[in-house]
């Protein structure tokens, strides 16, 4: 299961109205390789769930993601930060074993 915090959902309701997105957009949630620790989180709005996802939901908020990808993100906390070191969403991974400075890439 992948989890949102209430300002992550905030965030992701106020982008989804910012950006004329109908309430049939998900969350796509992925990891792909790449970035300093060898792991990079992708995260994106989709209005079609394949096959091959996993749909979560969490306060209302549809996550879709793909069963490779699902390894790797068990049991994570997607949420939303806009203090001192910086904006944006953050993943708070328990699999991750090292993550960089910036907290865009993982390693396990």
């Amino acid at each position: 299961m992948i989890n949102v915090t209430n300002r992550a959902k905030e965030e992701i309701t106020m982008l989804l109205s910012k950006e004329g997105k109908t309430n049939d957009h998900n969350v796509r949630v992925s990891v792909k390789g790449g970035g300093c620790s060898g792991l990079m989180y992708d995260l994106s709005f989709d209005s079609q769930i394949q096959e091959k996802d996993e749909v979560f939901e969490d306060k209302g908020i549809k996550i879709l993601v793909d069963k490779k990808s699902l390894l790797y993100l068990l049991g994570t906390t997607l949420d939303f930060s806009d203090g001192l070191n910086g904006k944006g969403f953050q993943f708070v991974n328990p699999n991750a074993s090292r993550t960089c400075g910036c907290g865009e890439s993982f390693s396990v």
